[in-house]
């Protein structure tokens, strides 16, 4: 950058120290403004992208962080996409949630006061609640889009906005890049806000929240089973008490939770990275799960759309499941427990095989969409025709009931929690549930490999793999290649029995590897084909 171009950032730096409404943001930015170049360029060149997991960064000073005037202009973009679109926007209003992380409360609110001064109805929750909760009230209310204040599983200092238009589901393409354009339009340094106490503002609470928890029964369909003892952690997050609220109304006993973890707090004192894929995050449940003499351990993410689980082994430890083992639990019980040809269950391109599998056996139409839950959301709508009853991704999102139209980690717990009760009442453990299935449809092995790479050079990685695909790796011939442009993956077929994909992540600076084996070890392949990525 030359000194003109350095000049220039200086000033919009400045422009921007002076519409800063938070102190700690404006101390940060006078530090930088003293400080390195380097990183006052980095922070404030280009500005963070908003795609289809809306905006998720750091909390920090510049239009490359997460702060309350990059969430302005967002907010400000969104309504002016919403007046362009939804021509009955203004009484519809936008529905607001937020959970329990730095600023996130700020956040919500300037996003009610931008739609309160550009004359649409703004829905506000007065208090943190899970995702879940927020997604299922955006049909329940009639809103004509929500957002969630969240970075769901990212690291403490991130945040994040979700967004999501009226049918419930979160946003795909086109609506994400006409939204983005929209931002473009606006100047983050003068957005205009409405007063917190604006009539256009008003607030929800306890009733909307009752009403998820109204629906929760209707998710058992063997209520007539008895709960088993069950361990939980929320992770810091938002989900601890929705969770033993919902417990409640579908029947079963409250779990024994992890006390430190119960209550929401964003610096997440124990665990460094609050995600339960993440190596040792389920530590302190499977140890709650042990002396509590619990029969299954469930545990939400922080904004509790995601839920995972783990089970006792014969050696009288604990094991976690991996996300497709959940998933096929859950499908299991649901073909086994509901009925109809006009069923569908739908999976995602990096999730396993089986669950196509299953649904055949079952005579149950399965879709296979895209990478990431929303797609999930959007191929319900496409079919209005068919009876949703299941879908799942690796990533340990679930929706095993109708609403709302994205994963939700409390219901998907309290569906866990009954088959874990069936199995108890049937005489068997999960892993033996889990071993039928093998001697059912094959044992399908599932690997996955994560490789650090910043985004522009994760791509540029995989866009080499793709040009000039292998012809076979770690010594098994590649039989067909297939590229899913939407979700950016790379698809690598070596026969019937072995599957390994490779695509960069939407949300963090990382290559992700997917190998899927059947009756076949899919992990040392799995390492040849990150090898190959340089």
């Amino acid at each position: 950058m030359n000194d003109a171009e350095l000049t220039a950032l200086r000033v919009k730096a400045e422009e921007w120290l002076a519409a800063e409404p938070d102190v700690d943001m404006r101390e940060e930015l006078g530090a930088l403004l003293h400080g390195s170049d380097d990183e006052l360029v980095e922070r404030f060149t280009g500005r963070l992208q908003f795609g289809t997991a809306g905006l998720r960064a750091a909390v920090g000073v510049g239009p490359q962080r997460m702060n309350r005037l990059v969430v302005q202009q967002a907010a400000a973009g969104l309504v002016d996409y919403l007046l362009a679109t939804v021509p009955d926007v203004v009484e519809r209003g936008v529905i607001i949630g937020y959970d329990m992380r730095r600023k996130s409360d700020a956040f919500a609110l300037d996003t009610a006061r931008v739609c309160a001064a550009r004359g649409v109805k703004a829905l506000l929750f007065d208090q943190i609640v899970p995702t879940p909760v927020l997604a299922w009230n955006i049909t329940a209310v009639g809103a004509a889009a929500g957002v969630m204040v969240t970075a769901s599983h990212n690291p403490p200092a991130d945040n994040g906005y979700k967004v999501y238009l009226g049918t419930g589901s979160q946003i795909v393409p086109p609506a994400d890049s006409d939204i983005s354009a929209c931002i473009d339009q606006v100047d983050p340094c003068a957005v205009e806000m409405a007063p917190a106490d604006h009539p256009l503002i008003q607030y929800l609470g306890t009733a909307e929240i009752e009403a998820y928890l109204a629906a929760i029964p209707a998710v058992r369909l063997r209520a007539d089973v008895p709960g088993v003892a069950s361990a939980y952690t929320a992770m810091h997050g938002v989900g601890g008490a929705t969770l033993l609220a919902a417990f409640e109304r579908a029947g079963l006993p409250a779990p024994s939770v992890v006390a430190v973890q119960q209550q929401p707090d964003g610096t997440f004192p124990t665990v460094s990275f609050p995600n339960p894929e993440e190596p040792g995050a389920m530590d302190l449940l499977m140890a709650q799960a042990a002396e509590s003499g619990a029969l299954i351990a469930l545990a939400n993410d922080p904004d509790a759309d995601r839920m995972a689980a783990a089970i006792p082994t014969p050696d009288g430890g604990w094991r976690r499941l991996g996300g497709d083992e959940i998933g096929w639990l859950l499908a299991d019980h649901i073909l086994q427990h509901t009925s109809g040809a006009d069923r569908l269950v739908i999976t995602t391109l990096v999730s396993s095989s089986l669950l196509g599998r299953m649904a055949a056996a079952y005579g149950v139409t399965c879709l296979e969409t895209f990478t990431g839950f929303k797609w999930i959301g959007h191929t319900v709508l496409e079919h209005p025709e068919l009876r949703f009853v299941f879908g799942y991704e690796q990533a340990l999102g679930y929706l095993v009931c109708g609403a709302p139209l994205d994963k939700d980690g409390i219901s998907a717990a309290v569906m866990m929690a009954e088959v874990a009760s069936l199995a108890a009442a049937d005489g068997v453990t999960l892993q033996q549930r889990l071993d039928a299935i093998s001697a059912t449809y094959g044992r399908h092995v599932m690997a996955e490999k994560s490789i650090r790479m910043a985004p522009v050079d994760g791509a540029a990685a995989v866009a080499r793999l793709r040009a000039e695909p292998p012809t076979e790796v770690g010594g098994r011939a590649v039989e067909s290649v297939q590229w899913f442009d939407e979700a950016g993956l790379l698809r690598l077929q070596m026969g019937d029995s072995l599957r390994l994909q490779v695509r960069p992540s939407g949300t963090e600076p990382k290559v992700k590897l997917y190998g899927e084996g059947i009756d076949c070890e899919p992990a040392d392949y799995l390492e040849a084909l990150a090898a190959l990525l340089g």
